[in-house]
């Protein structure tokens, strides 16, 4: 890889911080990370630059000076129970007005490409039988949070038209990974406690994709020519159900799953009945990529199988977790 200088935003974050400490252990590469607090805990190398609130008046004109490569991952995250009066505007505010100020200024500083850490939703919410989402499909955001990633999309994708700035844009799936947070956090708690789980019914095939493999495409569209201006989805290539994700979690964290065969049609009638039909969807619903293009444009395939990638974040957990 040539010298190069790059901005990760979101640099306190569960793909910011590890992408930095990636990114650090990279000779020839100057690495400077966007917080909205200052952390201590990244490499000392590491330029650090406190941001504060991420929209649309931000100025980055300090820390772009010099950059290369901007790999945004800053962003006002999804949650399964938002209670902002108006939901579409929050995201708005952060997601496209901070993303679309920050991709201008980049644009007019001289950055070379712009990487774009958007979201399968984006592409919708579930796939259904016999069939699974690629990179070219029409997109079909439903809730604001995937609204707001797409919106972003499209703006950066002008600003590319309009400048020498080119643009990545890569969709995740469900990623996880030494310190993943959310529900793969309490779904490992709940299994670390030996807890019955309702679960082992499910049929469903889900794509995840593992820190590691992410952060890997990542960098490699650093660079490549062909990544120019493409959209990309990234997962393990190893689709599967989640009464099979708890099984073999069970197996990394050395407590084999209690999984209790409920039917489904009663698990997501409880679940919708609660209020919590989001989580049925997860739970109980498909969502499957197509990620050969990245394999015919960048020549890229993930490279850490999921079971490694499982005991990688069970070990980070056992390490960690209160006693």
């Amino acid at each position: 890889m040539k010298s190069s200088s790059v901005l990760v935003t979101g640099g306190s974050g569960f793909l910011g911080r590890a992408l930095i400490a990636h990114l650090a252990s990279i000779e020839h590469l100057s690495v400077a990370a966007a917080l909205r607090n200052l952390v201590v805990d990244l490499p000392s190398s590491v330029r650090l630059q406190p941001v504060g609130t991420l929209d649309g008046a931000t100025d980055w004109s300090l820390i772009l000076s010099d950059v290369d490569i901007v790999v945004h991952t800053a962003a006002r995250v999804h949650v399964m129970a938002d209670v902002a009066t108006d939901p579409l505007a929050e995201f708005r505010a952060v997601n496209v007005e901070g993303t679309l100020n920050l991709g201008r200024q980049a644009a007019i500083a001289g950055v070379k490409r712009f990487i774009f850490i958007s979201s399968i939703k984006v592409n919708g919410e579930q796939t259904n039988p016999g069939h699974v989402f690629t990179a070219d499909d029409l997109p079909a955001p439903v809730d604001p949070y995937g609204i707001s990633k797409y919106e972003a999309e499209q703006g950066l994708l002008k600003i590319a038209a309009e400048s020498s700035m080119e643009v990545v844009i890569i969709r995740p799936v469900l990623v996880y990974g030494a310190g993943v947070k959310a529900n793969f956090l309490n779904m490992m708690r709940w299994l670390d406690k030996g807890v019955p789980l309702p679960f082992g019914s499910i049929s469903n095939s889900r794509s995840l994709v593992s820190l590691d493999n992410l952060i890997d495409l990542i960098v490699v569209c650093f660079e490549h020519p062909n990544a120019a201006n493409q959209v990309f989805l990234v997962s393990d290539d190893d689709d599967i159900s989640t009464s099979t994700l708890l099984q073999k979690m069970g197996l990394a964290l050395g407590k084999p799953a209690r999984l209790l065969p409920v039917p489904c049609w009663f698990l997501r009638a409880a679940l919708v009945l609660s209020g919590k039909a989001p989580l049925a969807q997860r739970l109980l619903g498909s969502l499957k990529v197509d990620i050969r293009k990245n394999a015919e444009l960048l020549n890229w395939v993930p490279s850490v199988k999921m079971e490694s990638a499982l005991r990688t974040t069970a070990q980070y957990f056992l390490e960690h977790k209160k006693a």
